[in-house]
């Protein structure tokens, strides 16, 4: 004992070592029994039992800290969505513009997130420098793959900091044109008239429907209004508490351009925009107007 303390070696460190060097053994004696064609399969079968039970209390310290680590991410889960619950309520007692906080929002639910992925690493002892190497060679890697994301969100940034636009005002783009719903970190999301590519609508509990028809200069604008009014307020498929239109949009050198708006829930919306283009063929014909 003496001598290994002139040493410097603690007798905790010294039989660590050894067990490492026993366990290194088995390992090799393993794959040597296991790797032997000459060895029945009844022997190496018994090898590798005699080496489970032999190994069975690392196991069940390795089954321990998983548990922990499983159980320290669900709270941990809960915990981001209160801190989350928290910083949006934070901000808006301090009436924090609504763009700035989900903008916030979005940023503080990666930064919590990451920060618990931190915690149950070092529980699971992977070390803080290992995870710090592995994401910046993530970042790089992801940074040179998702450079256009990296410019989008700069770009939100940007929106936030000069204020363009804010969320609940209506601006036009190069592809569409729409009702700003949310600027998030890479996204900024409109709610458009046209269901253009700009807005997810299959993310959308409802979806506006617009059909579109022709009809001739003598028909009667304000009878088609009503015809199709009417039916569409006698639909169980079509929601009856949101906005409904027909409206003319525009005038061609032959026909009258006419839009049918309404809001139907988005499972339904092919469903509702196939029949309703016939019920449209159908009523109108029915008082002699010409489609076209």
């Amino acid at each position: 004992m003496m001598l290994y303390d002139k040493m410097g070696i603690g007798m905790m460190e010294l039989q660590n070592a050894m067990l490492a060097v026993q366990d290194n053994t088995t390992v090799k004696e393993l794959t040597k029994v296991m790797g032997d064609d000459s060895v029945s399969n009844e022997k190496k079968t018994s090898f590798l039992l005699q080496y489970l039970l032999d190994q069975r209390e690392p196991l069940l310290r390795f089954g321990q800290t998983l548990l922990i680590a499983l159980i320290v991410f669900v709270i941990g889960r809960k915990m981001v969505k209160l801190l989350l619950r928290f910083t949006d309520r934070w901000m808006e007692r301090r009436n924090v513009e609504v763009s700035v906080r989900k903008f916030v929002m979005s940023l503080a639910g990666v930064i919590y997130n990451v920060l618990l992925i931190f915690v149950v690493a070092g529980i699971l002892g992977v070390g803080t420098s290992s995870i710090v190497a592995m994401v910046g060679s993530a970042g790089l890697a992801i940074g040179l793959a998702l450079q256009g994301s990296l410019a989008n969100l700069a770009g939100g940034v940007l929106i936030l900091l000069l204020k363009p636009f804010q969320v609940g005002d209506y601006i036009i783009t190069p592809q569409s044109e729409g009702t700003v719903q949310s600027i998030d970190i890479f996204y900024t999301r409109l709610t458009t008239i046209s269901n253009s590519d700009i807005t997810n609508t299959t993310k959308q509990d409802r979806r506006l429907l617009v059909l579109e028809f022709s009809v001739s200069y003598d028909a009667d604008v304000a009878l088609i209004r009503d015809i199709l009014l009417k039916e569409m307020k006698h639909r169980s498929d079509i929601l009856v508490t949101e906005p409904m239109r027909v409206v003319v949009t525009r005038l061609s050198p032959v026909k009258l351009r006419m839009n049918a708006k309404c809001w139907v829930e988005t499972s339904k919306y092919w469903d509702v925009y196939y029949d309703m283009l016939e019920r449209i063929k159908t009523l109108l014909q029915e008082q002699n107007i010409s489609i076209g």
